[in-house]
């Protein structure tokens, strides 16, 4: 049976788990994440997506990953801190995962095989790879990493 985003859980960056229902009905960005990438000034990007728009019921969820060039080394609590000082990140922020291979967390299986990348690939290839959610749960885009957040703009606003 295929499951429902809804049917997930993670732990959230502080060890609480969440399962992914709380977010129901919510507009949401899933986000694998590093504090030592090319592309890790797109938290400024991110924060700001959050600031204008979680007030209409959109929601970011950003998950450390270190599968890529060794770019999230940080435990959880060095995680929260870099993105607190630096980019004063106020969206949910969950433990460090993997997104690929036999360890993947079953969230991001999930988004993968609903939203597969350019020739059908299911890997995650890196940091920052974006997968837009809409409020029943169902994966509607995958956006790669090179991808601005501003530029994703346009696809929340037609989902809220």
């Amino acid at each position: 049976m295929t499951k429902n985003l809804y049917d997930f859980s993670a732990l959230r960056n502080n060890g609480s788990a969440t399962s992914m229902s709380e977010f129901a009905d919510k507009v949401l960005l899933i986000v694998n994440t590093a504090s030592h990438c090319g592309f890790t000034p797109q938290y400024e990007g991110l924060q700001k997506l959050y600031t204008q728009y979680q007030a209409q019921g959109f929601e970011i969820l950003a998950f450390p990953c270190d599968q890529f060039g060794h770019q999230e080394p940080g435990d959880d609590i060095q995680i929260a801190e870099f993105c607190s000082l630096n980019y004063a990140t106020t969206f949910p922020l969950f433990s460090k995962i993997e997104v690929n291979g036999a360890n993947a967390h079953p969230l991001f299986r999930h988004l993968k095989k609903a939203a597969p990348g350019i020739l059908g690939s299911k890997r995650i290839k890196w940091n920052f790879t974006k997968f837009l959610v809409d409020r029943q749960g169902n994966v509607v885009k995958r956006y790669a990493t090179a991808t601005k957040p501003q530029a994703i703009a346009a696809d929340i606003e037609q989902l809220l």
